[in-house]
């Protein structure tokens, strides 16, 4: 099985209305009760600058290729909570909450915060009152959770020892999207380093019997690869099966219609395209 993308196209640019260009960065996209789509990213105005990144950019649209509209920000940084920045939020629905994953920072870039906020109408955030949920490292972050079996799993980008090493996409199990426990590792790369890797953005999708895990920036700044494995918690480097021109990827869902998004600084908003599966 090959996994490719269609066109890209644009949706939504949170520079209009503004008086200089302003990016999105990692994002997630998630559909409301209603069937209202919000769309929630990393923002700030161009050029890079990710250390001042602090707030959240929200956007609503009735249909996923748009109109999109621009909303407040759903969250800015907290000091007073210990948040130094807003990276890379990830949203899922429980029972009548929804969940936002995203790292916070701290000052110790080898046990960075993993926190949430919680929502019932996906406009106000409460963070949560008891602090982050875990600290992990190097710059650990880039959260994706989905729902395997009787548990919760969060796959986040780190490094195989939290002071740096080989690149690796980590993941840890809960029951109540509150309590998690060891990490443990989906992936590991052959290259090694700190921050700024090959295995940000991850993102673990099932299709037919198989499983794919999306990760980049590979080989360069807009690329993801593609693997595929029989155990969502097991992925190898040989198992590539799809290279794909995007940036800080996400798989959507819209009534069995995958599509795949691409978006990061200096690329102008936020794209998507339909993905492919082929024999």
């Amino acid at each position: 099985m090959q996994v490719s993308a269609g066109r890209f196209r644009p949706i939504y640019d949170p520079s209009e209305g503004e008086s200089r260009p302003w990016y999105i960065n990692d994002h997630t996209v998630v559909r409301d009760a209603d069937g209202r789509w919000h769309l929630f990213g990393i923002t700030h105005p161009e050029p890079a600058d990710p250390w001042h990144e602090t707030e959240f950019a929200h956007a609503t649209a009735d249909h996923l290729l748009g109109p999109w509209k621009r909303r407040r920000p759903a969250l800015t940084v907290d000091r007073h909570y210990g948040e130094t920045h807003l990276w890379a939020p990830y949203v899922v629905a429980s029972g009548d909450r929804y969940h936002m994953f995203y790292d916070a920072g701290g000052p110790d870039r080898t046990a960075t915060a993993m926190n949430l906020a919680t929502s019932t109408d996906l406009r106000r955030w409460t963070r949560r009152p008891a602090g982050p949920l875990f600290h992990d490292g190097y710059d650990a972050r880039d959260p994706m959770v989905l729902r395997l079996g009787d548990r919760w799993v969060m796959y986040y980008c780190a490094t195989s020892e939290p002071a740096g090493g080989h690149h690796v996409v980590a993941y840890r199990t809960s029951t109540d999207l509150v309590h998690w426990g060891e990490r443990a590792l989906a992936y590991t790369d052959p290259r090694t380093g700190t921050g700024a890797g090959p295995t940000e953005s991850p993102f673990v999708v099932r299709h037919d019997d198989s499983w794919y895990l999306f990760i980049g920036p590979r080989p360069h700044y807009v690329g993801t690869d593609v693997f595929r494995s029989d155990d969502p918690l097991h992925f190898r480097p040989a198992d590539k099966v799809g290279h794909i021109p995007a940036h800080a990827a996400e798989i959507v869902d819209d009534d069995g219609e995958l599509w795949i998004t691409h978006a990061g600084w200096g690329q102008g908003g936020v794209h998507i395209a339909p993905l492919r599966f082929r024999e």
